[in-house]
């Protein structure tokens, strides 16, 4: 079943050679990032599942999730995501970071 982040993203999917979910801007959307950490964190900790779950439902940073900002999401995510650790969490949390700086 595919989410409404899903088909607002749809036509701007490219996939790279690795296989991974990128959009045309160069940027993946929170959503493909959520699903990415899902599959490499089997045990989120409770404080960052609210969050992770808002994650995907969403597409930019630019977004909102019902009164909150994707770009508050995102952080409050990032500040309850300590324990998860990793080659892929380092990865991601940059890229999470980044995207936060960046404003895409």
């Amino acid at each position: 079943m595919m989410t409404i982040g899903d088909v607002l993203a749809f036509k701007n999917r490219t996939v790279s050679p690795s296989g991974v979910d990128t959009q045309r801007t160069g940027s993946r959307s929170l959503y493909t990032i959520a699903r990415e950490i899902r599959r490499n964190w089997p045990k989120v900790y409770f404080g960052a599942v609210p969050y992770l779950d808002a994650m995907g439902a969403l597409d930019t940073i630019k977004d909102s999730y019902g009164c909150d900002s994707a770009r508050n999401i995102v952080a409050y995510f990032l500040a309850n995501a300590s324990t998860w650790r990793g080659d892929a969490a380092k990865r991601i949390k940059a890229e999470l970071n980044a995207m936060l700086k960046g404003g895409r």
